[in-house]
């Protein structure tokens, strides 16, 4: 079992930048891939970034090419969403996962946080 809580949300003007925290419990932490998904108002759940075990691979959606920016600390459980030019339409509810394998569908994770509100200003 693994529980995760997101951290770092908040309201930001477009070109703005926030770090969005995911901090996991137990001490497998090292033993999951770590996704970013996010969820607009009337709109599904979208693929945002992902990470292996180790921190070697990177996975991007493309609308966050160049801006975002995913890394781990896998000696603090915790994964990081670095989010730089921030546009209104990042505007969402940003969830961290975790799951055995590194992946962009939200089925291929087995735990998930409560969530975080991003809301971007335009």
């Amino acid at each position: 079992q693994v529980q995760l809580v997101e951290s770092g949300g908040g309201l930001v003007q477009a070109g703005g930048s926030l770090r969005l925290s995911c901090a996991a419990s137990g001490r497998t932490f090292s033993s999951y891939a770590m996704g970013w998904f996010r969820q607009a108002p009337g709109k599904e759940r979208e693929f945002v970034a992902s990470i292996s075990k180790t921190g070697g691979s990177t996975y991007y959606a493309d609308p966050v090419k160049g801006r975002f920016t995913i890394f781990r600390d896998n000696a603090k459980n915790t994964v990081y969403l670095q989010m730089n030019s921030l546009k209104f339409e990042d505007t969402a509810v940003y969830y961290c996962a975790a799951g055995r394998l590194t992946t962009t569908q939200p089925t291929g994770y087995d735990y998930w946080g409560q969530g975080t509100q991003v809301t971007v200003s335009s």
